[in-house]
């Protein structure tokens, strides 16, 4: 299999589980809604902000941090640190040991953010359409 058709594969495959998981929630439809509106929000602000602001969401009071944010922050932790994903290893450079993927994205250089933007954007269109399919209601 091509290269691009593996990475494309193994980004929906995960995508798939991760909107499975996103339909389980108790917030389920909050989700979605977040899931469609977050690719926006990183073209509009930015991917360091976009991830400054679900962390935020996600965070709050850990118990009380919203239980949709919380899981597309670690769908999105996960993703980055699965071997699918072709810029995992930037992950692990020593200098980002113990830190938020939230706080390594704006740590990165220049052209590793833009490649790590483009990638989270290609993960958000196939959780998008997934999230759409696999969960009632509209937002």
């Amino acid at each position: 299999m091509r290269r691009i058709n593996k990475l494309e594969n193994g980004r929906a495959a995960f995508a798939y589980k991760c909107a499975e998981e996103g339909k389980k929630l108790n917030k389920a439809k909050e989700y979605k809604s977040y899931v469609k509106k977050i690719p926006m929000l990183i073209k509009t602000n930015g991917l360091g902000a976009t991830l400054a602001f679900v962390f935020s969401k996600a965070k709050k009071d850990s118990n009380r941090g919203d239980e949709a944010y919380k899981k597309i922050y670690q769908q999105l932790t996960q993703w980055f640190a699965k071997e699918e994903n072709p810029y995992s290893e930037w992950f692990k450079k020593e200098e980002y040991k113990n830190k938020e993927v939230a706080e390594i994205v704006c740590l990165m250089k220049s052209a590793e953010y833009k490649a790590i933007t483009k990638e989270t954007l290609a993960f958000f269109m196939w959780l998008r359409r997934f999230a759409d399919g696999l969960i009632e209601g509209d937002e």
